[in-house]
């Protein structure tokens, strides 16, 4: 096993390199901790060639991921100690929301999960603490071990997700779902196809029915949908600020003022009901609605809901100024990373691939009807044939990967807030006002 040790010393320096490039106050120093190829035995990880042979030790790995995910995650555990006979493993499942991942491995990097999965939005954040080991550093055990190449892993997800996992030119997690977006359900017995494609119309039927939409506002995931869809963007600096423009003109000649005014209308409209944060399945188990904003999360909650009605397509079109603008929508997609400070990160890099192939995808799809972002998953009838699935599909073209720092989130969630609840007046000067405080809120130094 010379040639494995030396090959495995070698990875372990580009490792090393990689790191060091990665940059981050918490990049880890060369001691017992750095995170290593190879380790002082063959086990720790492995390095080149297809030897897959174990050396009699046990590999511990920690690997986190939602409670939903539990049952999941713990077959598919199993299933990749299988693909590794000769190797005996220690793999503890513990449970962590994607959507606080972040905040828990940041209070400790070195004692958190070797392997843990978390929403896109927390990259950047995890990678400039130097908490996440470079993907694309790894090319070559991949290779040996699991039969594909890193190229290989990008081809076979949606583009979308492979930029969602790409900080600054580099992969750093693992794609696994490519459903954290949102789209429109609605009650077919209420609602026709039709009156389903603009708000106005939607609205109109809805009261009709005596009944309700609903979309959160007062959140800057949701409230961005009608800046997207305009052309309006925003961006996150290196130094972790935010880019804003929506006080402007976008390049399509809508002014932020028009898309505020639209959603003004819309929020004052008798059939509409702001919803909070989170509350969407009990809106709908109380038949409050007959047509939500929301993802596939919500999916069994409308189908048990609207019954026979069921169905779901693409977010409504809305009216900014004299222009028809298709509403857009953020592209969100679950990762599964692995930590820099993984004393086995060969063998966690090997677990988090096996975690989100296409095998893995499409028994995550058959187990909780997320959404796919391996091509091939994707493709499956199964997938094609969902109701929520396809209308993420329909959406997925007016969508974007969402790019903010960190003092975005309050003053755009207070500004949604305040167009739900109708406290700014509609004249263009009052909305120009809001919005350059919005944007002078969102995009100020951090401190």
């Amino acid at each position: 096993m010379k040639l494995k040790k030396i090959l495995a010393l070698v990875l372990a320096a580009v490792m090393t390199l990689a790191l060091a490039a990665c940059g981050g106050g918490n990049t880890p120093s060369n001691d017992s901790s750095t995170p290593s190829q190879s380790g002082n035995n063959d086990a720790d990880a492995p390095a080149s060639g297809s030897d897959s042979s174990g050396s009699g030790e046990t590999i511990s790995l920690a690997l986190w991921g939602g409670e939903e995910d539990q049952d999941l995650l713990a077959g598919r555990v199993e299933a990749f100690k299988a693909a590794y006979p000769d190797q005996t493993f220690d793999i503890r499942v513990g449970v962590e929301s994607e959507s606080t991942a972040k905040d828990t491995i940041l209070t400790d990097i070195e004692t958190a999960a070797d392997v843990f999965a978390f929403a896109d939005d927390q990259l950047a954040d995890l990678v400039d603490a130097g908490a996440l080991l470079s993907i694309d550093s790894m090319d070559q055990p991949i290779q040996a071990y699991a039969g594909k190449s890193v190229a290989d892993i990008k081809a076979a997800n949606v583009p979308v997700s492979v930029e969602a996992a790409t900080y600054n030119g580099t992969m750093y997690a693992f794609p696994a779902t490519a459903d954290n977006g949102y789209f429109l359900y609605y009650d077919s017995t209420r609602i026709t196809p039709d009156q389903a494609k603009s708000w106005d119309t939607l609205l109109d039927a809805a009261q009709a029915a005596g009944s309700k939409v609903g979309m959160t506002l007062a959140s800057g995931w949701y409230l961005a949908s009608f800046f997207y869809g305009a052309g309006f963007t925003t961006g996150r600096n290196e130094d972790g600020t935010t880019t804003m423009d929506w006080n402007g003109t976008s390049p399509s000649g809508v002014t932020g003022v028009q898309v505020v005014q639209a959603m003004q209308k819309i929020a004052s409209h008798p059939a509409f009901l702001p919803v909070t944060d989170g509350d969407s399945s009990n809106q709908i188990a109380a038949g409050n609605v007959c047509a939500i904003v929301s993802g596939t999360w919500d999916s069994i909650s409308c189908s048990e809901a609207f019954g026979d009605g069921y169905a779901a397509t693409k977010l409504p079109t809305y009216m900014a100024g004299d222009k028809e603008v298709q509403s857009g929508s953020v592209a969100g997609c679950k990762l599964m990373g692995v930590n820099a400070y993984s004393k086995n990160s060969g063998w966690a890099v090997l677990l988090a691939e096996f975690l989100t192939n296409e095998e893995s995808q499409i028994a995550r799809f058959e187990q909780r009807e997320a959404g796919p972002s391996n091509i091939n998953a994707q493709s499956s009838d199964a997938v094609k044939a969902n109701v929520a699935q396809a209308a993420l599909g329909a959406q997925s073209g007016f969508s974007v990967i969402q790019k903010v720092g960190g003092k975005y989130w309050d003053p755009s969630k207070s500004f949604g807030e305040q167009i739900a609840q109708g406290t700014i007046a509609t004249d263009d000067a009052s909305v120009q006002t809001a919005l350059d405080d919005l944007v002078a809120g969102v995009t100020a130094p951090l401190g």
